[in-house]
């Protein structure tokens, strides 16, 4: 099943596929269920009856509407730097023993279609295509055995990273986010879909149709099971919460010369079964 977030009009809605196209309900409606984070909150029963209701709202096509990150206000956006070796290296570091961790915030959101926005005080915006991890259980000290029953489903990132303010620091997190740099979306896949773990599904970014970075998700150093664990014996974790898995090699920082994004740019995270991201960027106004 899918489900996405949109705009249409003044309006935002709530979105499911259950294989016979979306459909949706509003925002004041009854029966709307709130955002991606909110479905993953509740339990079988109640994710149940939010379905029944969405599937009795309208058709919408999404290529009619605006879509918004599938979550709104995440609890947590925990992400991982350097978990594909490959990109350990582009970037002169040794795979981590333990998960480079930093956190994202929403307001740096951007969902599929909308613009990415490159900052008036840097030109080296950088493309990061990454799996994305919604949890639908939380806890605390879960098991790598446990894990991936705390799934919710999954969806495509896109980190973009403002590599010269990334770098001035030994914290990345100023540079992780500048409002309108990150892109979250098209929409959720739920867990049952896809392989355990979302492992073996290729992942490709494309800049202007040109492919950047192309890797299988197998290719993580630490896998989603994994890093639920690690994660979880620092932190509660909540259902509704989102683990950005890392990127692989290919970034523009790493190519010789640096390759960043610009105005008039389209960038497209393709990750196999999920969907497809893809976002123009522009200047900061």
């Amino acid at each position: 099943m899918r489900f996405l977030r949109f705009r249409q009009g003044e309006r935002v809605g709530m979105a499911a596929d259950a294989g016979s196209g979306f459909r949706a309900l509003f925002e004041g409606e009854a029966g709307y269920p709130g955002d991606a984070s909110a479905l993953a909150r509740m339990d079988a029963r109640r994710r149940a009856d939010a379905v029944k209701a969405l599937g009795a709202g309208i058709a919408i096509d999404p290529a009619a509407v605006a879509l918004l990150p599938p979550s709104a206000h995440p609890g947590k956006i925990i992400c991982l730097g350097l978990n594909y070796r490959d990109h350990a290296q582009e970037f002169a570091f040794e795979p981590p023993a333990y998960p480079t961790l930093f956190a994202r915030f929403a307001s740096s959101l951007v969902g599929h279609g909308q613009a990415l926005v490159r900052p008036r005080v840097s030109d080296c915006f950088d493309y990061e295509g990454e799996l994305a991890v919604i949890l639908g259980r939380g806890g605390r000290h879960v098991t790598p055995e446990q894990a991936l029953d705390h799934v919710f489903g999954y969806t495509v990132f896109n980190d973009g990273s403002i590599r010269d303010y990334q770098l001035r620091t030994p914290q990345w997190t100023v540079g992780k986010n500048f409002d309108g740099t990150g892109a979250f979306g098209p929409w959720v896949v739920t867990a049952d879909e896809l392989p355990p773990g979302a492992t073996g599904l290729m992942l490709e970014t494309r800049l202007n149709g040109a492919v950047m970075q192309r890797a299988s998700t197998s290719d993580m150093i630490f896998g989603v099971a994994q890093t639920i664990a690690i994660l979880s014996e620092a932190m509660t974790l909540d259902a509704g919460d989102v683990i950005v898995m890392g990127t692989p090699s290919g970034v523009g920082y790493a190519r010789k010369p640096p390759l960043y994004m610009k105005a008039g740019d389209v960038c497209e995270v393709d990750i196999e079964r999920i969907g497809v991201l893809r976002n123009p960027v522009v200047d900061e106004a």
